[in-house]
């Protein structure tokens, strides 16, 4: 009798272990980064661990990351990610949670300079937009558009898969099972892809072009994949927050009542105790450099190829960790508060200039697009300037703009302010995908990215690290990497 008591003893506390219990849970988590990525991976973690695990934020700059604001006589206005895609799931549930509002759309045309001239002008008749495309490209911008609603249809499967808990240890698993034909979308051309389906070259070359530099600064020679992410968001109905949208980043780790550690992180070391991995951050900051021991870590930043000054360095990895990826493409946004010279466009009276947004072709040029700007608070008698009205003007380029290029685009100006970015990968300078599981339980969020970039992107990566660390803890291995999800969606789910 006392030895079936001491084996049933011997069981119950095998399965207590076994199971999901408070007692399990991680102590600590460490988010290194509090953009997007960092803030909404840190929020779906406390939805799966529960609220009794502390997760600490690292961010050596503000909160928000890419989603920033720069001030201009007393307003804001958006310096990184200016708007959503309609089908952002994920943001669209995150501005519902937090209780923010969709700010009010101030409508304004747009057109595409192709150096010397428009190559296509907006109207504000519908029907008459449509027949300009159909009258230069045909019906061209018909397949652009069933092959982009294509690729989304197919790309809203994540959610399906994510809403039942499985998740993916690396960017090619994730692509594959959206379908075989994703990751070989990661290595042939938008130009490659379009002209297959029917849409032509003119229409590449004009339109397509011109899309991608206004949001990758890239041309149709980058991947299929990121620039179907891209077009989608051309195509659809666009939104931003009422107050800025790095507020959704703040109002998530406010929310999840994460510690934010300002600070920048210098290294990862591993350590192991009791058979399970744990991981030493060293950090340094205002107030010195600091180390902290973590159950979990996900890093939540872009990993810079070289080794420089800002490298983040992992130790006591064997073998060590490799990370796939490279180099950035980096983008300056210049915010101007002038009067821009229409003459540049063909317009020499200004007061006939009717356009709120210029995008570009791939001519030799040195900005990419140029956008009459409202601020992040829209009052209800918000109107937007007159083209003969001094404005803020977002002027995006691939670097810094000179003198004489400022002098170009405006008669005069009161300010000019930048901010450079990082702000996406250089697509197809590099064909591996890297892996959001680097080890035992550390991950690399951003690698989603190097498939396509983009604010809900980040926040599918964040939704999908944070299962990957649940499953992985509590061994559930069937929910992780699982190959035949279309079939289940269509039978289980």
């Amino acid at each position: 009798m006392a030895r079936a008591t001491r084996l049933l003893a011997v069981l119950a506390s095998l399965l207590a272990a076994a199971a999901p219990s408070g007692d399990t849970r991680p102590n600590k988590i460490a988010v290194v980064g509090a953009g997007i990525g960092g803030s909404a991976v840190a929020h779906f973690l406390q939805q799966h661990f529960g609220p009794r695990v502390q997760i600490d934020v690292y961010e050596k700059g503000t909160v928000g990351g890419r989603l920033a604001t720069i001030s201009v006589n007393k307003q804001h206005y958006e310096s990184g990610a200016a708007s959503f895609h309609s089908l952002s799931l994920h943001t669209q549930n995150f501005v519902k949670l937090l209780g923010l509002r969709h700010r009010r759309e101030v409508v304004g045309r747009s057109a595409i300079f192709g150096g010397e001239q428009f190559v296509l002008e907006e109207t504000d008749w519908y029907l008459l937009n449509l027949f300009r495309l159909w009258w230069h490209y045909g019906i061209s911008f018909l397949r652009l558009q069933m092959w982009v609603e294509e690729v989304m249809e197919k790309f809203m499967r994540i959610y399906k898969y994510q809403a039942h808990g499985y998740a993916f240890s690396g960017v090619e698993e994730l692509l594959h099972s959206l379908g075989e034909s994703f990751v070989n979308m990661t290595q042939r051309s938008v130009a490659e892809s379009l002209l297959q389906v029917g849409v032509t070259q003119r229409f590449i070359d004009d339109v397509v072009s011109a899309v991608l530099r206004a949001s990758y600064g890239q041309s149709a020679a980058m991947p299929a994949f990121a620039g179907a992410m891209s077009l989608a968001g051309a195509q659809g109905s666009l939104w931003s927050v009422e107050g800025g949208n790095k507020l959704v980043c703040s109002g998530l780790l406010r929310l999840t009542k994460a510690r934010v550690i300002h600070a920048r992180v210098t290294s990862v070391t591993l350590q192991s105790s009791e058979g399970k991995a744990s991981y030493q951050v060293e950090y340094e900051s205002e107030e010195g450099r600091g180390t902290d021991v973590y159950d979990i870590v996900v890093i939540a930043t872009p990993l810079p190829l070289t080794n420089g000054s800002d490298s983040l360095a992992f130790h006591g990895f064997h073998p060590p960790l490799r990370i796939a990826q490279g180099p950035f493409q980096p983008t300056v946004v210049s915010l101007v508060h002038g009067y821009l010279n229409s003459s540049y466009f063909g317009f020499p009276d200004p007061k006939l200039f009717p356009f709120a947004s210029v995008l570009t072709t791939d001519f030799p040029n040195f900005f990419c697009v140029l956008d009459n700007i409202c601020p992040v608070n829209v009052s209800a008698s918000f109107r937007r300037k007159q083209p003969q009205e001094a404005a803020v003007w977002r002027v995006q380029s691939p670097t810094p703009l000179s003198r004489s290029q400022l002098k170009t685009l405006f008669r005069s100006y009161y300010s000019v302010q930048t901010a450079e970015w990082q702000a996406h990968p250089r697509y197809g300078a590099y064909p591996a995908l890297p892996r959001f599981q680097l080890h035992d339980q550390l991950f690399y969020l951003n690698a989603l990215e190097w498939a396509a970039s983009s604010v809900e992107v980040m926040a599918v990566a964040a939704k999908n690290v944070a299962l990957l660390a649940f499953n992985h803890w509590y061994q559930d291995l069937d929910k992780i990497d699982q190959k035949d999800l279309m079939h289940k969606v269509k039978t289980e789910l």
